[in-house]
């Protein structure tokens, strides 16, 4: 859409690269068949899309061997996979308050019927979590450690590798969100001792909607979330062992992988160091112009402090969905208002009955988009003078 300017990357990145939409158009074309269930060469060609891009996303993300990677539509299914997957009756599970819905509401969903013990760990109000607080928490039964790599949010990024160190040094298994980190900071299995890593597409990875994964180190058996066909032993009524066939039941979208990988291939080419350093500049950029007006509390890590690419805010005395909607209908900037699917980090910033808006900058992003949109709280807040 010519002029808007769109403030929304943590929802989703937009607009795409070109390369993308070629990516998705010569699959259609020229391999749209289905992969895995036949011999012909549309299908062939199809499959050889799926390796390929599986390949690309396992040197991303430090993964050893490729197979270990089970396609999804999105994190959402990646994290159900996960959790609901790996735990059972009596198990313990220690999460943080900063966590988004899909994390949450699956762990409640299994408190409430099968009886899993669940505590979140408390965030300061830079979203910063005391590790010696998640160390006391641990039990005998703890089963899983679930955290975001960064909170949709606050921005504040968790020090996953050091959380890692604890889940591995008890026996648990380390589930890793990364909604908000996938394409914008660097992310290593290995090292960051993750067993389990959800991943959208459609965000920093820059591909369409409709795609996502999940990583399962080959020391973990998930129960499959979904049965059915796979087009590898058919001849058995049990889902098949082997990996990733096991957990991509049914027709995998091939043309949204292709799209991805072109997606992935973009991040790889600008580099996801580089990526990073220009969204935090925007950050910055944009927290210096928002702490000029008096009425707008910033919510998150400080000034010069790490995050992600995202800034939220609210403003005294003003609902925050007004905002967004003037924002969008009177200056033509895209922003997200509302509780953003993290009741509990609203609770832990005292935010839980306003909301907040939230800016978030991508790879597309520019220090005039950032301008306009403080010229226009500035305009609309009437707050033109500086503290």
């Amino acid at each position: 859409m010519e002029g808007l300017v769109y403030l929304d990357h943590a929802a989703t990145s937009w607009p795409k690269p070109p390369e993308v939409a070629a990516a998705m158009m010569e699959a259609l074309q020229q391999s749209g068949a289905n992969a895995g269930r036949g011999n012909h060469s549309l299908a062939i060609g199809t499959g050889r899309v799926l390796v390929r891009a599986r390949a690309l996303l396992a040197d991303l993300f430090g993964v050893a061997n490729a197979q270990d990677i089970a396609f999804t539509h999105n994190t959402t299914m990646g994290l159900n996979m996960a959790i609901k997957g790996t735990l059972q009756r009596g198990d313990h599970v220690i999460s943080t308050m900063t966590e988004h819905n899909s994390v949450r509401r699956p762990l409640e969903y299994l408190r409430r019927t099968i009886g899993i013990e669940v505590d979140y760990v408390q965030v300061n109000q830079q979203g910063q979590l005391n590790l010696q607080e998640l160390k006391n928490l641990m039990r005998p039964n703890t089963r899983m450690v679930i955290c975001n790599h960064s909170s949709n949010l606050l921005g504040s990024i968790l020090p996953v590798g050091e959380i890692g160190d604890i889940a591995k040094s008890h026996g648990a298994v380390f589930l890793v969100d990364a909604a908000q980190s996938a394409g914008s900071l660097p992310i290593d299995v290995a090292a960051m001792n993750i067993d389990l890593l959800a991943f959208p597409g459609h965000k920093g990875l820059l591909g369409p909607q409709g795609t996502g994964g999940l990583y399962i180190s080959p020391h973990l058996d998930l129960e499959p979330l979904m049965h059915g066909g796979t087009g590898s032993q058919s001849e058995n009524s049990d889902q098949p062992n082997v990996r990733p066939d096991r957990y991509e039941a049914g027709t995998q979208n091939a043309v949204g992988i292709a799209g991805l990988m072109a997606g992935v291939k973009a991040v790889k080419a600008l580099g996801i160091g580089q990526i990073h350093r220009q969204e935090w500049e925007l950050t910055q950029l944009l927290i210096e112009g928002l702490s000029a007006i008096p009425s707008i509390r910033i919510l998150g890590p400080e000034a010069g402090a790490p995050r992600s690419g995202i800034v939220a805010f609210v403003a005294e005395g003003q609902d925050s969905a007004n905002i967004a909607h003037r924002l969008d209908r009177e200056y033509q900037i895209a922003v997200r208002a509302g509780m953003h699917c993290t009741p509990l980090a609203h609770q832990a910033v005292d935010t839980l009955n306003s909301g907040a808006v939230r800016a978030s900058v991508g790879v597309s992003s520019t220090e005039e988009d950032v301008h306009k949109l403080l010229y226009a709280m500035q305009d609309m807040l009437g707050a033109s003078r500086t503290r």
